[in-house]
């Protein structure tokens, strides 16, 4: 199965809502422009991106004399793409770089971190994990069974300690080995907790004073949380300051908007989604992609 096939595989559900609006034959009437604004709003595309994509779209409808629906569905993809902001820099793929991922528990970092480092190493660059979780003991397991088969050094200390010094630790071996990539797990923080907060914050700082290279604060969202992955998201920037997103487990729910009203709303770009449980489920993000994937449009 290529890229797009895992993509579009992985957005079904979410694409199932809107490809009722998009039946074959439908004609673009009011009630259509109604259905489907209703449709991205209920899709977690927040009410404001539904409304400004449903009266762009309604315009060019207009100006290009659509009558079909299904002449919409390229259209729509290529508007809500355009919701995204840009991405100016990839951090996994301009090295040298060092990512910070931080998220609630549960959200998927760890198993994000193993997968980025085995797709790396595979890719020719030299890689380091460091895993600053040192509170739950599974999770440096995790990382060194992943390290273990990617070939990657895990570098951590013993449970309870400083996750700071795991940080200062690992930019300390990368300066001494020529690292291309620095890829630093941190334990999973309720962003309703203030103290915990302030102690992530902690690890964000001393980690961007240490670095000699680019550091990068990646949030990683379950898609599954719905609107409460907004929340989450708003939280974590307003401590860190982050610079992008990875979205996970966009197979596991009809609501994939989300992503696009997370992205939108904080101006902040997606690096990656998860669309399933495979190595190869993790993907680089492609605005258009991702949106003819979500509307059905199969582009050219």
């Amino acid at each position: 199965m290529g890229l797009k096939d895992r993509l579009r595989s992985g957005l079904q559900r979410s694409r199932e809502a809107l490809n009722e609006v998009f039946y074959m034959g439908g004609e673009v009437d009011e009630d259509f422009w109604e259905d489907l604004e209703d449709t991205l709003v209920m899709g977690d595309m927040g009410a404001d991106v539904a409304m400004q994509v449903t009266d762009d779209l309604r315009d060019q409808a207009a100006r290009e004399n659509l009558k079909s629906s299904k002449q919409l569905e390229e259209a729509l993809a290529r508007r809500l793409a355009e919701v995204f902001p840009s991405c100016d820099r990839d951090p996994f793929d301009t090295t040298p770089s060092c990512v910070l991922f931080v998220g609630i528990n549960g959200a998927g970092k760890t198993t994000t971190v193993g997968k980025l480092a085995g797709r790396a190493k595979a890719a020719g660059d030299s890689v380091l994990i460091g895993g600053a979780d040192t509170f739950r003991a599974a999770a440096i397991e995790q990382l060194e069974v992943w390290g273990d088969r990617a070939g990657v050094e895990v570098v951590t200390r013993e449970r309870g300690a400083d996750p700071a010094s795991v940080c200062y630790d690992v930019l300390q071996r990368a300066d001494a080995s020529g690292t291309d990539l620095v890829l630093i797990d941190t334990a999973g923080r309720l962003h309703t907790s203030p103290e915990l907060m302030r102690e992530l914050a902690k690890v964000v700082s001393v980690t961007r004073k240490r670095a000699t290279m680019p550091v990068s604060v990646v949030l990683v969202i379950d898609a599954t949380t719905g609107q409460n992955g907004l929340a989450q998201a708003e939280e974590f920037n307003h401590a860190l300051d982050i610079d992008g997103l990875i979205v996970t487990k966009l197979d596991g729910t009809a609501k994939g908007g989300i992503a696009v009203r997370i992205s939108s709303q904080l101006e902040l770009p997606i690096y990656r989604i998860g669309v399933g449980e495979g190595i190869d489920d993790l993907q680089a993000f492609d605005a258009l992609e991702f949106c003819r994937a979500l509307v059905g449009e199969e582009g050219e």
